[in-house]
């Protein structure tokens, strides 16, 4: 697909991606929501690129679905088989193996509050605004505005930003964890190539394995947490060097398969009608 709702970019090994509908707030239509899709799988698929911007044209960074379009999705299943294909693209988004930083100016509310949800760093102007107005649309959120929220600031304070659907302050995003920072308004862009910068001097494998385990734990009781703590240091030890251990096959199971050698067929013999009736 050609891009014409967004621009999408690749410096230095960052994808930068801007919403560009500054005529209507960045309202992702169902053209913008489909390029967004197809750039992130675009960047999903590179081994080349290690971080992702997203952000906005205009003065604004998103309003989230244009309510204008809702009534050319369909009916019920319609708009089930998007809100579903909706929650797809915020999941990839939010499982790339790539850092990904929302770079906030003016409004980010519904789908635009919820793209930053999916994303590892937001950083805000000090002029942003933030909230989940569905409500007083007759609507309610499909893809994080519920679940990624509540995760996020706690069941309470989520029902304060849907039921009432105020629009707060960046300052207030930061308190209840939402955001990371907030910025002067004229040193968005100055801030996230700071964070860019600092960034990019980390060991690329060691970001990928705290992200995919921070991800997952937070998802998990604690103790299946800890598994993947545990695995995470064992496999950074080994991408460090350290990967040889005495009583490991270190490659002769894959080999022994593939040649069918002594190996293979003693491990075969052992196993292959061992309590088998």
């Amino acid at each position: 697909m050609e891009f014409n709702q967004l621009i999408y970019e690749v410096k230095e090994k960052v994808a930068w991606i801007t919403l560009n509908r500054p005529e209507v707030m960045n309202a992702l239509s169902m053209r913008l929501s489909d390029e967004l899709v197809i750039a992130i799988e675009e960047i999903r698929k590179s081994t080349k690129i290690k971080f992702l911007v997203i952000k906005g044209a205009g003065d604004h960074f998103c309003v989230g679905d244009d309510i204008k379009e809702m009534m050319k999705w369909g009916d019920a299943n319609d708009i089930m088989r998007r809100v579903r294909y909706y929650q797809n693209m915020a999941n990839q988004l939010e499982e790339l193996d790539k850092i990904t930083i929302a770079a906030v100016d003016g409004n980010a509310v519904g789908g635009g509050l919820e793209i930053t949800m999916a994303c590892d760093f937001v950083i805000a102007t000090e002029r942003a605004k933030w909230g989940m107005p569905e409500v007083d649309v007759g609507i309610t959120p499909g893809w994080g505005g519920t679940t990624r929220l509540a995760r996020l600031i706690g069941r309470r304070r989520t029902k304060e930003i849907n039921l009432i659907g105020a629009l707060h302050s960046a300052r207030k995003a930061v308190q209840w964890n939402l955001w990371n920072r907030v910025v002067p308004n004229d040193k968005l862009e100055f801030e996230v190539n700071k964070l860019l910068e600092v960034l990019k001097s980390k060991n690329q494998q060691g970001l990928r394995q705290l992200k995919f385990i921070i991800n997952r734990g937070v998802e998990a009781d604690l103790y299946t947490a800890q598994g993947f703590e545990v695995l995470s240091g064992s496999l950074i030890g080994a991408v460090n060097g350290m990967w040889k251990i005495k009583d490991a096959d270190q490659g002769d199971g894959i080999q022994g398969f593939s040649a069918k050698n002594e190996l293979w067929n003693k491990r075969r013999k052992f196993a292959k009608n061992f309590w088998s009736d």
